[in-house]
């Protein structure tokens, strides 16, 4: 029986090219997506390269929104294997890009999508991923909020001053992993971060030097961890370098 595999963010970037790597793998793969059309549009793609895609509406900051995906997943499918969190924003820059110069607001946005979103989205499918004999989620994280990377001296991220947003978000979604993974950890889920390195994407003005092929390989691999992989950890590109392993928290 084919596995089936769901990743919100999927209709573009590392999201849609996540999905399609797990397609070639086999896998039945579920697109989430906030405009229906650009979802179907994503599918469409997949489907001419011979993948078994679905679209599946959803807006990981609205709880209606979250419950009617898992519903719809439940109905058509009965069961998750693979839950991929890669729904992300940035935030944009705001006054010099400095922590004091950003605003609550923009603050509450990003939480809202990169750690409250995550967390709906994640004990939404949480029924149908116990139903699985190899539950894997993959929480698209960022070295960027590696608590340990920015502290060390001998790590480049430790001279970047950056805004509190995105970053403080993606250590929040590190915890958060840490804490499913405690939670988890007698049952057949195993739950990681990624890090897809800095990745040329519609978030960062496709600046970034990895390719979407490239950003996608860490979440693919922790989707596919066989039974002896392990859980509760931060795998990824590590800056300045060109191979991928574990990260610093």
């Amino acid at each position: 029986m084919k596995s089936t595999a769901f990743i919100t963010g999927a209709n573009k970037g590392i999201g849609f090219e996540t999905a399609r790597q797990l397609a070639t793998r086999g896998m039945t793969v579920l697109l989430g997506a906030r405009d229906p059309e650009l979802g179907q549009a994503a599918v469409d793609k997949l489907r001419a390269e011979g993948a078994d895609a679905h679209c599946v509406r959803i807006d990981v900051s609205d709880e209606e929104s979250v419950a009617a995906a898992a519903a719809r997943i439940e109905a058509d499918f009965g069961a998750l294997d693979v839950l991929v969190n890669n729904a992300a924003i940035s935030g944009g820059m705001e006054g010099d890009g400095k922590p004091s110069s950003g605003s609550l607001a923009m603050l509450r946005r990003v939480y809202e999508t990169n750690v409250f979103g995550l967390v709906a989205v994640t004990n939404a499918m949480l029924p149908l991923l116990r139903r699985s004999a190899a539950g894997r989620i993959v929480n698209v994280s960022s070295e960027v909020g590696s608590l340990g990377g920015r502290t060390n001296p001998h790590n480049p991220l430790s001279q970047m001053v950056s805004a509190i947003p995105y970053t403080s978000s993606k250590t929040a979604v590190n915890m958060v992993t840490v804490l499913y993974a405690m939670e988890l950890k007698d049952t057949a889920i195993k739950v990681n971060a990624a890090n897809p390195g800095y990745t040329a994407t519609d978030l960062n003005g496709n600046s970034g030097f990895r390719t979407v092929e490239q950003g996608a390989e860490p979440s693919v691999h922790l989707a596919t961890l066989p039974a002896d992989g392990p859980t509760g950890t931060f795998f990824g590109y590590i800056w300045g370098q060109e191979e991928y392993g574990q990260i610093e928290w």
